[in-house]
């Protein structure tokens, strides 16, 4: 791949334009804002002036709601050799070009799994899908030409390719993305009009559930409107659940022995199915996860504390496996949660304590 075009230049398109400009392709970026394409341009995604011909492969990183037509349009004035779209939803706009009858030997769809709460180029970053996966899409039509230039990209942007059929992977983002959202947007509106008092008890468990709550609206307003019938599906069963969980939780108020009994059950019940769910959320490199000891460590609001605490790590030769900081309320501290192999948390913690750092149990 010599030459680009990215249509689009949101937070996807534009960290994909950056990372093919780092690595020597001539990437010519479009935006329906032109103002957008150009501070994309400016941060060093690639040039907002048109291509002279037909660039090597066109990315459209438009809405879901839009692929189809500006891939459409795209085909119809051969910008490319081959085309690509990175929405998040795929079976639908390939049904879209499918009636549209365009020849598709030449499209293939895909979905990098890798996003920020963030958009627009100024949240652009040439490292965004370094380790991620990135779904690709082919069918027994795709030219291997495209499927080679698309498989050029994800290397170029340090991915890790996946192949799968569209509606399976619709199927399934509906269940790690985008049901996980909704959830999440429904736990933050709790908070909305809290009391303060109950506000300000906020800890690092209420903010990893709703981190990604954070996210634009209007974006996921198209990701949810291309793809509802599976999110539905899946909602429709946290229901049943949570239905379950509120008669449970009632059967734990009676005085009768029996039906705290069965509210206790039903409880333990859906811990016990969150716990096996849990442990098969991939863990560190992909595998399966690990079982680490945490050591923790509590740090003042100041510039270089973390920095010291690593140093201090690698000079006790033990690898930090993660790292989790939970921030005191109302005060300029912190308790950093480091994670470290079993056998490491004894080496690292009497380490730190010899270099002045107070660990907490």
């Amino acid at each position: 791949m010599r030459t680009a075009l990215v249509i689009g230049t949101g937070l996807i398109g534009t960290s994909a334009a950056t990372a093919l400009s780092q690595r020597g392709v001539v990437v010519h970026l479009t935006d329906h804002d032109p103002e957008q394409a150009r501070t994309a341009a400016a941060l060093g995604a690639g040039t907002d002036e048109a291509p002279d011909g037909p660039v090597d492969l066109a990315i459209v990183a438009a809405p879901p709601a839009h692929v189809a037509t500006v891939l459409a349009d795209a085909m119809r004035r051969g910008v490319a050799r081959g085309y690509i779209d990175v929405a998040s939803v795929k079976g639908g706009p390939r049904r879209e070009l499918e009636a549209l009858g365009l020849d598709l030997a030449s499209y293939i769809g895909t979905h990098p799994m890798s996003g920020r709460e963030k958009s627009g180029p100024l949240a652009a970053t040439g490292d965004l899908f370094e380790g991620r996966p990135w779904v690709l899409t082919p069918t027994r039509d795709t030219d291997t030409e495209v499927l080679n230039l698309a498989l050029e990209l994800v290397s170029h942007c340090r991915a890790v390719p996946v192949v799968m059929d569209a509606d399976a992977h619709d199927r399934a983002v509906a269940l790690v993305s985008h049901m996980p959202h909704l959830v999440s947007s429904m736990v933050a509106a709790r908070l909305q009009n809290a009391e303060e008092a109950a506000v300000r008890l906020c800890g690092q468990g209420i903010r990893d559930v709703t981190r990604i709550a954070a996210s634009d609206p209007g974006m996921w307003i198209d990701i949810l409107s291309a793809n509802p019938g599976p999110v539905a599906d899946l909602l429709s069963d946290v229901a049943a659940d949570l239905d379950e969980t509120v008669r449970a939780l009632r059967a734990l108020q009676s005085s009768d022995d029996d039906k705290r009994h069965e509210g206790t059950s039903g409880i333990e019940d859906i811990l016990r199915r969150g716990n096996a769910g849990q442990v098969r959320v991939p863990g560190k490199h992909g595998s399966a996860p690990r079982a680490y000891e945490v050591v923790a460590v509590l740090i003042d609001d100041q510039p270089g504390q973390l920095a010291r605490i690593f140093a201090d790590a690698g000079r006790a030769g033990v690898n930090i496996e993660d790292v989790r900081i939970e921030h005191a309320t109302g005060q300029q501290a912190g308790l950093v949660q480091l994670m470290v192999e079993p056998q490491a948390a004894p080496v690292l913690t009497a380490a730190l304590r010899e270099r002045g750092w107070a660990i907490r149990q």
